[in-house]
Parts: structure tokens; C-alpha cells; sequence
């Protein structure tokens, strides 16, 4: 099994990431549906030109994903299996965003087409979208933003975690 040393910095998206899976979503009737395990992949076979890079305070610069180098027109496929809950235009950028069995979202922005609709169901490696030159993948947890790399591992990593001093 890998080991991956976590930055002070990161410490919260690696902790959001591996308590994601564990946690339901709330209903009115109590605790939500058990989340399912799921296995994710690239979305993409580029190299990744830009890591994530956490922002120091919640409105604050930094990248809150990985950007991958592309070759305009190339497939974007679904990370993992799901259903897509938007595609669409964000701030002048087509964007597609899939929810997935763990209740985790993944989202592919930057995209110059897009082949799904909101509502579809897509399987792992499913063509959603058609790449730029430059596509970002992101993966949050109800409103955290975590660090996709984490997922894309093949397998679970011991995570340690490292004090801030």
C-alpha cells in the first residue's frame, strides 16, 4: 500500500477526502443513503500541467484542481461512474459536473464541447466532454475542494499527516 506524506497545507483536503465516503447526506427522515466505494481515473491521459495549489483563505488565489495539458477535441471521460448534475456555461467556460455513488462531484472545466445532459448517467471512462487545450479536473465534497490526485491512485493510501508549526 502507498504512502503519502500530506503538507500542512493540504491537511484538510486529504481529511475531507477520506471522511467524504463515510459521511451520508442529511434527509428530513434521518441519515442519508450509505455511500458507495467508487474508482476513479484520469479524465484524461495528459500530464497534469498545474497540481492544486490550496488557497490560504476561502476567497483567495490558488488552484483548486488539476489541470491537465490536452489536445483540443480529445475525449474527456467520466472519472468515475455517476450521474451528471450540470453541463453547461460557467463564467463563459463550458463545464460538466458528475455525482457519484461516494457523494463525491467531480467536474471537467474548460471543455469546447459537451456530449452528456444534466440528469444522465454516465460509467467510468464514458466520454462527457471534448477538451481545450487546457482542462481542469476538480473534486469537492459537499462545499470542500479536494485534491483529485488523492482518488486517482488506484487504490487507498495510508495518509500521514503532518502538524503545522
Amino acid at each position: 500500500m502507498p504512502s503519502r506524506c500530506i503538507k500542512p497545507a493540504v491537511m484538510l483536503f486529504a481529511a475531507a477526502c477520506l471522511a467524504a465516503p463515510l459521511l451520508g447526506t442529511a434527509e428530513a427522515g434521518g441519515a442519508g443513503p450509505e455511500p458507495q466505494p467508487v474508482r476513479y481515473q484520469a479524465p484524461v491521459p495528459g500530464p497534469v500541467v498545474d497540481p492544486v495549489r490550496p488557497p490560504a483563505t476561502p476567497y483567495g488565489p490558488g488552484n483548486r484542481g488539476l489541470d491537465y495539458r490536452t489536445t483540443p477535441g480529445e475525449p474527456v471521460r467520466a472519472a468515475g461512474p455517476g450521474v451528471v448534475i450540470f453541463a453547461g456555461p460557467v463564467a463563459g467556460r463550458l463545464a460538466v459536473v458528475v455525482l457519484h455513488a461516494d457523494n463525491l462531484r467531480t467536474s471537467y472545466v474548460g471543455v469546447s464541447k459537451i456530449d452528456v445532459r444534466t440528469g444522465q448517467s454516465v460509467e467510468g471512462g464514458q466520454p462527457v466532454a471534448a477538451a481545450t487545450d487546457r482542462l481542469q479536473f476538480g473534486v469537492r465534497a459537499g462545499t470542500a475542494y479536494l485534491d483529485p490526485a488523492v482518488l486517482l491512485d488506484g487504490g487507498p493510501s495510508v495518509v500521514r499527516l503532518v502538524p503545522d508549526r
